[in-house]
């Protein structure tokens, strides 16, 4: 199987090396490449890669934005982040928008080819600084003085609507599924983050991932 891959970084020499890198590899074809996040998404739509190289600053918008809107479109398409960022803000921003992989600029570049072959596989692939990170969120999570309940504290239809929340749906797009108001979804948001002792969705997304209600 070759791996279809779309390069996304808005820095010109950054796209030449990693073409550079990828060239002697048999399995991983270069089939496209974008400097902006707009350009990345159209690029989605005309090459059709499996997975996506993404830089998280680019100059339109965000690489996590334009992450959340390639999954949006097409579920099946992978994401692995190759950024500069090593802090908790992005990461988990990046695993809340879909991104399948987490890989540092400054990894060994077989740590990269495991990341892009790991995530056309459709598995998760997380550099080991990044993984410490997650494993660090779940522990300080699970630690009763935290106050996260255990899932058993929300109905079937909070749980249902948490679901919905963590994979990105909005409030009126998860009244239509669930055929509720958008009010009645509201209110089932404001009870979920209540009964968890959360304050966000990024909390909610994470706390679904640790519960396997989602998978990153």
């Amino acid at each position: 199987m070759t791996i279809r891959l779309l390069l996304v970084d808005d820095h010109q020499v950054v796209r030449s090396g990693l073409r550079m890198l990828l060239a002697s590899e048999s399995d991983v074809e270069i089939t496209c490449e974008a400097g902006t996040a707009r350009e990345a998404i159209a690029a989605v739509e005309n090459c059709r890669p499996d997975v996506v190289l993404m830089d998280i600053g680019l100059p339109d918008m965000s690489g996590i934005a334009a992450t959340r809107a390639i999954k949006s479109a097409h579920p099946e398409v992978a994401v692995v982040a190759l950024t500069i960022h090593e802090d908790e803000e992005y990461f988990f921003k990046m695993l809340e928008a879909g991104a399948g992989g987490y890989v540092p600029k400054r990894a060994a570049p077989e740590e990269l080819l495991t990341a892009i072959r790991a995530a056309a596989r459709g598995e998760v692939y997380l550099y080991p600084s990044m993984a410490k990170l997650l494993v660090k969120d779940f522990l300080a999570q699970e630690r009763p003085e935290e106050g996260v309940t255990s899932l058993d504290g929300l109905t079937d239809r909070e749980q249902e609507v948490l679901r919905h929340v963590a994979e990105g749906a909005t409030n009126d797009e998860i009244a239509e599924i669930l055929v509720i108001s958008p009010k009645t979804v509201a209110r089932h948001r404001e009870n979920i983050l209540q009964k968890l002792s959360l304050h966000s969705r990024a909390e909610l997304v994470r706390y679904a991932i640790r519960k396997g209600i989602i998978k990153a």
